[in-house]
């Protein structure tokens, strides 16, 4: 059974940064491809990043494009997100998921998820 576990998170001024981390078992991590979301308490989810099972294809939501950068390491089993010049907007429960895919990541193909980690930017 495949588990997802979020670390990194916390609080942090507005201009700093964090990095998340994702520690992936029980599943052949290097096969897949891995993505991050986020939910703001109360709304919906907003997919945030994807990189694909060998981590050279990368894509990113707008919102985020240009701050952030997905990164893994298929020898450690683990998901990365940095995440720099935080803005206040990018308060949320930030969670890792796993696709069906090596190569496409769209909602309905993430099949295992993370219990989430809190990322509050807050001045």
């Amino acid at each position: 059974e495949a588990q997802l576990v979020e670390s990194g998170g916390g609080l942090v001024q507005p201009g700093g940064s964090l990095r998340l981390s994702c520690a992936a078992s029980g599943f052949i991590f290097s096969a897949y491809a891995m993505t991050w979301v986020r939910q703001v308490p109360g709304k919906g989810l907003e997919w945030v990043s994807a990189i694909n099972s060998g981590g050279g294809s990368t894509s990113y939501a707008d919102s985020v494009k240009g701050r952030f950068t997905i990164s893994r390491d298929n020898a450690k089993n683990t998901l990365y997100l940095q995440m720099n010049s935080l803005k206040l907007e990018d308060t949320a429960v930030y969670y890792c998921a796993k696709s069906l895919y090596d190569s496409q990541w769209y909602f309905e193909a993430l099949d295992a998820w993370g219990q989430g980690t809190l990322v509050t930017v807050s001045s």
